[in-house]
């Protein structure tokens, strides 16, 4: 797999809500944060088995209710896994009619996170 090219960048409006989601249920890391001083947005880097998010606090870096696809290994043990730490996927894992298993969770600020496997022709 090459490099990832392009980081998608999120906002979020509550950091410590944020970072519960995404590191405590989804299993991210937070690989560094950025705050210009207490009290300020926090912006974020996170990765999670390569593949890496920006969260932004700031409310000029975009809006609430973006989207991101992940292409993942296996996304019916990742689904179950997810499941298993008491997240709610707003759609179940499936078989799509474009070949692909998918699921999909929202965030707290209603970012829609897909994250699929593409099946075998």
């Amino acid at each position: 797999m090459s490099p990832q090219s392009v980081v998608p960048q999120l906002r979020m409006t509550d950091a410590a809500r944020s970072i519960a989601f995404y590191v405590d249920q989804l299993g991210f890391v937070i690989d560094w944060q950025h705050q210009f001083e207490p009290g300020l947005p926090l912006f974020l880097q996170l990765t999670r088995e390569g593949q890496t998010i920006f969260l932004s606090g700031h409310a000029g870096d975009c809006e609430p209710g973006g989207a991101v696809y992940f292409w993942v290994a296996d996304a019916d043990a990742l689904h179950d896994r997810f499941v298993a730490r008491g997240v709610r996927p707003l759609k179940p894992i499936e078989t799509m009619p474009w070949g692909v298993r998918e699921f999909l969770l929202v965030d707290p600020d209603h970012n829609k996170l897909r994250f699929g496997t593409e099946l075998p022709d």
